[in-house]
């Protein structure tokens, strides 16, 4: 009886427990489906954690006591070990079933279904959502906190190896895409929209340059201020490469290009409308932060819709539009500025002339960029990129179909169905809706700006250490000498006008004039120990004028309009002053007796007499620019042909050459020839250095690192600027030699950097 009744208790527990091994596996099962749900959304590899969880060995049964311990520190815990460690700490196969009856009895059915369920991937502690079965919460204080946080710096390693692996494949797989779409009507739409953005940091380049003779007037400018005024710009632009860049690698090529844009039209019209000196200056500041993005996100834009074959050769074509804009700039300068009747003013406080004109005029390709703009889509691989497989999928079938349909041929379709997508390592964070707003915008624009930060850091990597180093050395020697030169040019130019000019004044000396009325221009002469009694000055412009040691007695002055005059040692007698800008000045150690000021002209006059010197400035400018033609065509020619190398370490090369011929430069003729050869020799090196940068970095850090190159070329240009402009009329060797000796040193590092012709975009 008792032998029956145990064989009974002995049936009904066994079948407990397989009923219980039964749901343990079900559980188990549908926790594994859940997970491989909760991966692909995720997209995370679900690999690693079935080998984790597999037993295709049974270790548990076979390992003794490291079976608990090895399946306890996988993703997914081990039903199994977790009932042996219970049952004995580290028992094996042989007590699995004493183990299952001990733990499970005295338990119901609601309890029971917990054991061995899924408990979620594990933390920093190592333990899942339940403690105590790993261990308890001591594990997680004690030895399992350390190996926590040694499993998130592999886990954090395995999944970066992962991304670099998605992105290979997916480099790929999108240059094969690329060949599919072909190239066409969307490229060479998108080539012209993206021309004008460049077009617009053409034209920035030159607009100060060009008001500055006008403005210094205007706004009554003393040296130090004009000498800010034409950095303002390199400075502005430096910033907004760097952010602009940095932001547009996170948020995307389109939209920070449509930003920056918008900032550089905004503070390029109120510009042309403020009157204040620093309020001018200010706005000139942020329109140079707007355009500095427009390089770096132009290239790495529209390089992600360009196939292997055609990349270099377009990049280098889109370079003309550079080229354009200062052409632009130039031809818009040449028409507007010296026709004074375009100006208009209120009163003595508000004046609108035409240099404010030419300000405004300057701003319409950028306005015209963000109207077209606006029309095209983000970049695929930005997209691609981040996750988003679905909006990439459809641009790159938008692509297709344009070009096909150009091509005559809508009926092919196209044929990509799946494209590979990288997962971002870091997302905007969500706060929710309960947060306040301005905590909100607070929490993101900090998130931003720790993602562009650490995205930054990230192109000194190793990987990445030595390529950026090299370029930032190229990027700089190449921006010192160009820059530095192609500024010293014209003032070398204006240098050698000025001692024509001087070389042709007269002068006059002791001589009396009596009763005279002077009512024409008097011009570039210089008058000692004069003596003017009761003589009129009406209705006359005085330019370069000197009077030293000179009397005027019962003499009278009336809307006198003066530059560069001055009376030193003089000695002025009952004597009235009426409607002039002779202000105090002017007058160096002079005497005023019995003399009067009536009337006095307000503000700085503009120069009319300067009309010849503003057209040779201007033509110059557009020579200089329209000589740079020939290199961009057979830039655009040989680039896929000769390699990136090859192009920029040979241009280099003949621009150092070029240098020296420049002490042979002793007229205008010959230094404009110069100043021509020389742009047109450079212009090839920077459109290599423009692709190679292009291609050099990843998707991810594309526009990350040219923003952060081309604010170097900035501070570069910055420093080739005030050194090569401190030697104008002292020696022309120290220039030279600069100028050589960076171009020289720029070249041989571009031979050590690795080519890129013929690779997939990374």
């Amino acid at each position: 009886m008792e032998d029956g009744y145990q064989n009974r208790t002995a049936f009904i527990k066994g079948a407990k427990d397989i009923a219980k091994e039964v749901k343990r596996q079900a559980s188990k099962k549908v926790n594994r489906s859940v997970d491989r749900v909760t991966d692909e959304y995720s997209k995370r590899s679900y690999s690693r954690f079935e080998e984790d969880d597999d037993y295709p060995n049974d270790t548990s049964a076979t390992g003794g006591g490291g079976g608990a311990p090895q399946d306890g520190g996988g993703y997914y815990r081990n039903g199994d070990s977790h009932a042996g460690g219970g049952g004995g700490g580290g028992g094996g196969g042989d007590d699995d079933d004493g183990g299952h009856s001990d733990s499970t009895e005295g338990h119901d059915e609601d309890d029971e279904i917990y054991e061995g369920e899924y408990q979620g991937i594990p933390r920093d502690g190592g333990a899942g959502g339940k403690e105590g079965l790993a261990g308890g919460p001591s594990s997680v204080k004690g030895a399992g906190g350390a190996q926590g946080f040694r499993d998130a710096d592999g886990a954090a390693a395995a999944a970066e190896a992962e991304r670099r692996k998605d992105q290979e494949e997916l480099a790929q797989q999108y240059e094969t895409i690329l060949q599919e779409c072909g190239h066409g009507k969307f490229q060479w739409s998108l080539y012209f929209v993206l021309g004008l953005a460049l077009m617009a940091d053409g034209v920035e380049i030159f607009v100060v340059g060009f008001v500055l003779p006008s403005a210094e007037k205007d706004m009554c400018l003393s040296e130090p201020n004009k000498s800010m005024l034409g950095l303002i710009v390199y400075l502005g632009m430096m910033v907004g490469a760097f952010l602009w860049g940095g932001l547009a690698d996170r948020i995307g090529r389109r939209q920070s290009l449509l930003i920056s844009l918008s900032i550089n039209s905004v503070f390029s019209f109120f510009s042309s409308f403020v009157q204040g000196y620093s309020t001018f200056l200010f706005c000139r500041l942020l329109s140079g932060v707007g355009i500095g993005g427009s390089i770096p996100i132009v290239f790495s834009y529209y390089s992600e819709f360009l196939a292997q074959e055609k990349r270099g050769e377009h990049l280098s074509w889109l370079c003309m539009f550079w080229m354009i804009g200062g052409i632009y700039a130039s031809a818009m300068a040449w028409a507007i500025i010296p026709h004074y009747g375009w100006s208009f003013q209120m009163g003595s406080a508000y004046q609108f002339h035409s240099w404010r004109v030419f300000v405004l005029v300057c701003a319409f390709p950028s306005v015209a960029a963000i109207i077209a703009l606006s029309a095209m889509p983000e970049s695929p691989r930005f997209y691609l990129e981040n996750g988003k497989h679905d909006e990439g999928w459809m641009i790159l079938k938008q692509v297709h179909d344009t070009n096909m349909r150009a091509k005559g041929f809508p009926e092919r379709v196209f044929s990509v169905t799946t494209i590979k997508t990288v997962k971002p390592m870091d997302e905007l964070v969500d706060t929710g809706t309960d947060t306040p707003v301005w905590q909100r915008y607070k929490l993101k624009i900090m998130s931003l700006a720790r993602q562009v930060k650490n995205n930054f850091l990230a192109c000194f990597n190793p990987e990445y250490k030595r390529t950026t180093f090299m370029l930032m050395a190229v990027w700089f020697t190449m921006s010192f000498s160009y820059y530095g030169l192609t500024v010293w040019f014209p003032d070398m130019i204006k240098y050698i006008q000025k001692q024509e000019y001087e070389s042709k004044t007269k002068t006059f000396s002791k001589e009396r004039v009596e009763h005279v009325t002077f009512n024409f221009t008097l011009e570039n002469q210089v008058h000692r120990q004069g003596h003017y009694f009761n003589d009129k000055f009406l209705n006359l412009k005085m330019k370069s004028m000197v009077f030293e040691d000179s009397v005027f007695e019962e003499c009278y002055f009336e809307d006198i309009t003066s530059t560069n005059t001055f009376f030193r040692n003089c000695t002025f007698i009952a004597s009235l002053f009426y409607n002039t800008d002779l202000f105090k000045y002017r007058f160096v150690n002079s005497k005023l007796v019995n003399s009067t000021f009536l009337h006095n002209k307000e503000g700085c006059m503009l120069d009319f007499s300067d009309d010849n010197n503003a057209y040779m400035i201007y033509f110059v400018s557009f020579l200089g620019t329209l000589a740079v033609l020939p290199g961009n065509i057979v830039s655009a020619l040989l680039m896929d042909k000769i390699g990136r190398l090859r192009m920029l370490a040979g241009s280099s090369v003949i621009s150092c050459v070029s240098c020296f011929f420049l002490m042979f430069g002793s007229n205008e003729s010959g230094m404009i020839a110069l100043l021509c050869l020389f742009g047109g020799i450079s212009i090839a090196s920077w459109n290599a250095l423009d692709v190679l940068t292009v291609e050099l970095y990843p998707s991810d850090k594309r526009t990350t690192a040219f923003g952060f190159l081309n604010a170097l070329c900035k501070l570069a240009a910055v420093l080739g600027i005030s050194i090569f402009q401190s030697f104008v009329g002292i020696t022309k060797a120290v220039p030279i030699l600069f100028a050589a000796g960076a171009l020289a040193a720029g070249s041989f590092l571009a031979t050590k950097l690795p080519e890129t012709r013929g690779q997939v975009l990374q």
